[in-house]
């Protein structure tokens, strides 16, 4: 179901092939079908960068971009219409539909791509085209360009070289649009609805997968059809794991779970992180190291600032967690030179957050020349601190251990600061509480 107009891709294509060299071509493919078992695929998802400049949801096509093409800048090459084919796998957009719906100046089958693409490839100075993204197209790229060499005494003239597409497309989807931020702003509140509903669901003895089919309900319900990420419901020292999401243990009286998880809505993602008490209650030590997080998390966002530089956040929640760990007598000695020899990171292992976009871990240069790079209006990233004390970890007392806690926000910078797209999730010890004591 597709959110956006079909105007915002086409200015995106525009925006490219400014970027692009004259006699310059662009050739980006779409994902390819994934085999999951037998005659069974995977639920098709199309590939980003395609879809950022497509908007086409379809298997088996290839964008190409000509710049100053007289006969059509963009052109489509896609499946046919086919109705025998339609009746079993559903309806195609086929040459007609790419250009009247999805707004492409020409278009052709793509069974003819081997005939058609050589000859809009022959004599062009540059391909901008991402190599190694897919091995198989990889190969076809290159039998076209071997069949243009191979006429070279009969006049033709192969390109001079290739260009990593990547490099200029990433930087521009760094950079959401008002309609962009609209739509992942509606991600998030329906990825916050599906975390009110796990908290509102949750007790003593249910199973981690039940919360995670309450995520899923809510995701689907709204037009979700997919969760940007695998799920992860963590109860007890499962939290602790960072990626855990085999999500079939049974959630214990007394421990905290995590549910790090969030909805993809149209190609975009969301991503939330909340950790809250099984039984609605969260202990001394528990409560402790939330709000340790927390008040980690709270900072972090505000360094989320026009003119900072992308890892400030992050310096904030190592200084605040480090300091509060010294505080809790879990770690001990100077915090500025515990900083420096990363003593906290047993505990706290990851960075604070990254780019969110059209994947959940979204492209886009971290660091310029070496340098952290600045935030700017229309990035987008997570805040997402988190303390995990290993079951096993014999250098703090036992009522520390097996404590897991995230708390993960989605937040985009604004001309005069930043918007938390993901507030509609209650973070404060006593909200939390106070939310799944009135769903008992």
């Amino acid at each position: 179901m597709k959110q956006l107009p079909t105007s915002e891709y086409k200015q995106r294509r525009s925006n490219l092939m400014a970027e692009m060299d004259d006699n310059s071509i662009a050739v980006i493919p779409s994902a390819p079908i994934q085999v999951r078992n037998r005659d069974v695929d995977f639920p098709y998802r199309q590939d980003s960068d395609f879809y950022y400049l497509s908007g086409f949801p379809e298997p088996e096509a290839v964008l190409v971009l000509i710049p100053g093409r007289s006969h059509g800048e963009a052109i489509l090459f896609c499946r046919e219409k086919d109705p025998e084919k339609e009746l079993w796998e559903g309806l195609r957009a086929g040459q007609e539909g790419a250009c009247e719906k999805y707004g492409f100046d020409d278009a052709f089958p793509v069974n003819d791509i081997d005939e058609i693409l050589p000859g809009l490839i022959e004599g062009k100075s540059r391909v901008y085209y991402e190599i190694g993204t897919n091995e198989i197209f990889d190969r076809r790229m290159m039998s076209w360009i071997n069949s243009i060499k191979a006429k070279t005494k009969q006049g033709s003239v192969p390109p001079g070289e290739f260009v990593a597409l990547d490099h200029i497309l990433h930087e521009m989807r760094i950079f959401k649009s008002e309609a962009e931020i609209a739509l992942m702003k509606k991600a998030a509140e329906i990825s916050a609805n599906a975390h009110l509903r796990a908290m509102k669901a949750c007790q003593p003895g249910c199973y981690e997968y039940q919360l995670e089919a309450e995520l899923l309900h809510e995701f689907v319900y709204n037009g979700c059809r997919a969760a940007a990420y695998n799920s992860i419901v963590g109860g007890g020292v499962n939290a602790c794991i960072l990626h855990y999401t085999e999500n079939n243990d049974v959630l214990a009286d007394g421990d905290l779970v995590l549910i790090d998880a969030g909805c993809e809505l149209d190609h975009y993602a969301s991503d939330i992180t909340r950790t809250f008490p099984v039984n609605g209650k969260f202990s001394k030590e528990q409560q402790a190291i939330y709000e340790l997080v927390l008040k980690a998390q709270l900072a972090a966002i505000e360094a989320v600032q026009p003119g900072n530089h992308f890892n400030q956040p992050n310096d904030v929640t190592v200084q605040v967690i480090t300091e509060g760990l010294v505080e809790l007598g879990l770690l001990s000695g100077d915090v500025e030179q515990l900083i420096k020899e990363e003593k906290y990171k047993p505990f706290y292992m990851h960075k604070a957050g990254h780019w969110l976009g059209m994947d959940v871990h979204d492209v886009g240069e971290y660091k310029i020349d070496g340098e952290w790079r600045k935030l700017e209006p229309g990035m987008v990233l997570t805040i997402e601190p988190g303390i995990y004390i290993a079951p096993d970890n014999e250098d703090v007392e036992k009522r520390w251990r097996g404590i897991g806690v995230r708390i993960e926000d989605d937040v985009v910078v604004t001309e005069s600061g930043h918007i938390v797209m993901s507030a509609d999730v209650p973070k404060e010890v006593t909200e939390i509480e106070d939310l799944m004591k009135k769903s008992t």
